[in-house]
């Protein structure tokens, strides 16, 4: 860490307890907090690499000791804590937060690295997995929601700095976005048979099954309503597996198996349920 942030990250270290106990108490810090004067919030210093910066990996997680209360006040305005993530999904604005806050305990008592794919949310239970699609331009990632924020009108979710640079939102500064809330059980089913979900996609790629049947004309449905409903580039094709005779129609290949797993979970989430990832190339079904 350069000396600029060092010095950033001493000053925001001194003033955290004062700051998170005017806003929250102490069991609540983070970026929601009414944020200290005189020091500027922005981007690193300097070019950052991002590059190995990856999605965050949903599991499960026990519900944190800190920043979930009933209920709690910012700025003399009232929020639920909700008891559940289950079935939230939510389109509005997303901003970010960055040098700032680096090193500063959260509200879940994690330590905020902006060079990590976390969150702040007002009302989700911490920690909450959430995948964020920026609206402008299609990008996703998965963060982990830690913190408590953001409290300005209007929006819905600050993004630690690397999530925001992989939103293509840095530098602009906010952006629409839909957020939706991921079971990690759900996560983990998705990924299928897909070993490691970061590891680039071997031979021909990752491929995400949605359906197996004994009748090609089952299949062949299947694949015309997919063909329909995916983008232009999704390849949907069906292939024949000497195992059980079935006609398997599987999407792809994708880029890696992290992506893959996540097609699957909104497949999973509008009603594919059998929706899988499969790292063995997919073979062809001989024409009839």
């Amino acid at each position: 860490m350069n000396d600029r942030i060092r010095q950033a990250t001493e000053r925001r270290a001194a003033m955290s307890l004062a700051c998170a106990a005017v806003a929250l108490g102490l069991a609540l810090g983070g970026c929601g907090s009414p944020k200290p004067d005189g020091v500027a919030d922005g981007a690193p210093p300097g070019p950052v690499d991002l590059s190995g910066v990856h999605d965050a990996v949903p599991r499960v997680e026990p519900r944190s000791r800190y920043g979930n209360p009933p209920s709690y006040q910012v700025f003399g305005k009232t929020y639920q804590v909700m008891d559940s993530a289950k079935g939230y999904r939510e389109r509005g604005i997303a901003s970010w937060y960055g040098t700032k806050f680096h090193g500063r305990r959260t509200s879940s008592g994690e330590p905020y690295d902006l060079l990590k794919m976390t969150a702040a949310h007002k009302r989700l239970p911490l920690p909450t997995y959430v995948e964020v699609r920026n609206l402008e331009n299609g990008r996703r990632v998965i963060v982990k929601v830690n913190d408590r924020g953001p409290f300005h009108e209007g929006r819905i979710i600050d993004l630690s700095y690397a999530a925001a640079h992989k939103l293509g939102m840095a530098a602009k500064g906010t952006a629409p976005v839909e957020v939706i809330a991921i079971d990690p059980r759900e996560w983990a089913r998705a990924q299928g048979r897909a070993e490691d979900a970061g590891t680039p996609a071997a031979a021909m790629g990752a491929w995400i099954q949605v359906g197996a049947f004994r009748e090609r004309s089952n299949a062949e449905r299947l694949r015309r309503e997919l063909d329909r409903r995916l983008a232009r580039d999704a390849w949907v094709r069906i292939s024949d597996d000497a195992v059980g005779g079935l006609h398997r129609v599987r999407i792809g290949p994708v880029r890696d198996a992290r992506e893959a797993g996540r097609i699957a979970l909104r497949l999973r989430a509008q009603g594919y349920v059998g929706a899988h990832v499969v790292t063995k190339p997919a073979r062809p079904a001989p024409t009839p």
